[in-house]
């Protein structure tokens, strides 16, 4: 078993309990409990309920299969809690996982824990931080009487992304509906921005136990744990009720890499291509192979979504995509994340416009430096944030700082400081990123049009 080095709570808490779950429904909501336990320190009893109101019921709530999901989501919401102490053994006491079921669960818990890891200076491998103790079972023995509606399901987070796959979706209006987590203002104002009324709208809500926070307050172990796995088991739920046939996400090629180099530690890791793939091939072999998950945004990079979307201007005085200023509805403006946004949208804005969208100049802010230099690659450590590549944001300022110079204006201070170590006449000049196409997606032929659509836009020449 490995020692995972700097973990002063493995050795004293040895067991993390997944004990049960429960789910009642009524007109209203259908609520979903879990119960964890960390033996020796404490109970997590966490909840999520989803609003049904609006809702046409297709499949069973409690079906076999549907039971089957939200096992597999108490098996995700598990992670936050057990990370406390990691502990050596992971004991299931409500459901039935096969040896191949282990190894999955593994992969995605370890691959989605790798930031947690490396923040927490925790050195372990796949093979052995963990033992999942749980009664074996065959896969494919849950009966799948899955009956579909054609409905589509977009989660929406509130940032560009999810507006262009609304946007891209339009011509299937009458088929979609959207998803979210812990409603917030600027989803629910994407949403309406892209002409559709809250009744299209599934909405969940997710409690976190107060005795996590009270553990995290004490110094016990916190950090990043991977949340799209749960929207992804969620969202499952929610479309197995309703018959919804497609689950659409708004992930983007650049999900895929890693945020220090030679390394396989993601923060997007499950919005990754490779997760996504998983995540299919988990869902078919145990649940239901009726239902389709994939992203509409994976054959793009950052750069042609930020393109598309300042076509968009519908959207440009609502989206938010800071997680820091989420709560409040606004951009912070002193955040990894916002930098980005505010960079890769820069080439497509007239000056002053973006100042106007996030309140001030985020590539005038010196204290933004060290962000700065991480998301352009001068420094090997990419921000633990939602962001694209480097690539991708040294050409959007190469093409921000060239048009700026032909219109005899200053630079701001990042974007000269970028200048002054980078060839932004090289740069400006290859424009392949445009009519990049990245093959290596689960896009469904019949949303082929909707893909063609964007590419046809984004890489046409300016």
């Amino acid at each position: 078993m490995s020692s995972m080095a700097n973990n002063p709570f493995r050795e004293k808490f040895r067991t993390f309990s997944y004990d049960g779950y429960t789910v009642e429904k009524t007109d209203e909501s259908i609520k979903i409990a879990f119960n964890f336990s960390i033996e020796g320190l404490c109970d997590f009893c966490p909840s999520t309920t989803i609003d049904v109101s609006n809702l046409e019921m297709v499949n069973d709530f409690d079906s076999p299969a549907a039971l089957e999901i939200i096992f597999s989501l108490g098996m995700v919401e598990a992670v936050s809690y057990f990370k406390a102490v990691c502990p050596e053994r992971f004991a299931v006491h409500c459901g039935r996982l096969s040896p191949e079921d282990k190894k999955w669960w593994k992969k995605l818990w370890f691959n989605g824990l790798g930031e947690f890891f490396y923040k927490n200076s925790i050195v372990c491998n796949e093979e052995d931080f963990i033992e999942i103790d749980a009664p074996d079972r065959v896969r494919g023995t849950v009966e799948d009487c899955f009956k579909g509606s054609g409905i589509n399901i977009i989660p929406v987070g509130g940032g560009k992304d999810s507006c262009v796959t609304a946007e891209l979706l339009k011509s299937k209006k009458q088929h979609n509906m959207f998803f979210t987590v812990n409603d917030q203002q600027a989803r629910t104002q994407c949403i309406e921005a892209s002409g559709y009324a809250q009744q299209s709208v599934i909405r969940t809500f997710r409690t976190i136990d107060k005795n996590l926070l009270e553990l995290n307050s004490r110094g016990f172990l916190n950090g990043h744990t991977p949340f799209s796995a749960i929207v992804a088991f969620l969202s499952l739920y929610c479309a197995y009720i309703t018959g919804a046939q497609s689950i659409v996400l708004s992930n983007e090629s650049s999900a895929n890499e890693s945020n220090i180099a030679g390394t396989n530690i993601n923060h997007q890791y499950s919005k990754s291509y490779a997760f996504e793939c998983d995540f299919n091939d988990y869902v078919t072999a145990n649940i239901t192979d009726k239902i389709k998950y994939f992203s509409l945004l994976r054959p793009f990079n950052e750069l042609q979504i930020a393109k598309y979307f300042s076509a968009l201007p519908q959207y440009h005085e609502v989206f938010r995509s800071c997680n820091a200023g989420s709560k409040k509805n606004v951009w912070c403006c002193k955040c990894p994340k916002c930098l980005f946004v505010y960079g890769i949208l820069s080439p497509f804005f007239e000056a002053g416009r973006l100042e106007e969208i996030f309140g001030e100049n985020l590539l005038d802010k010196r204290e933004l430096e060290t962000d700065f230099d991480g998301l352009v690659g001068f420094s090997d450590l990419k921000p633990f944030e939602c962001v694209g590549t480097a690539q991708e944001l040294r050409l959007a300022l190469a093409l921000c700082a060239k048009r700026l110079n032909n219109e005899a204006k200053p630079l701001p201070y990042l974007l000269e400081r970028f200048c002054s170590k980078a060839d932004i006449e090289g740069l400006a000049a290859s424009r392949s990123l445009f009519t990049d196409f990245n093959e290596e997606n689960n896009v469904p032929h019949e949303f082929a049009d909707n893909v063609g659509e964007m590419y046809g836009f984004v890489s046409k020449a300016d």
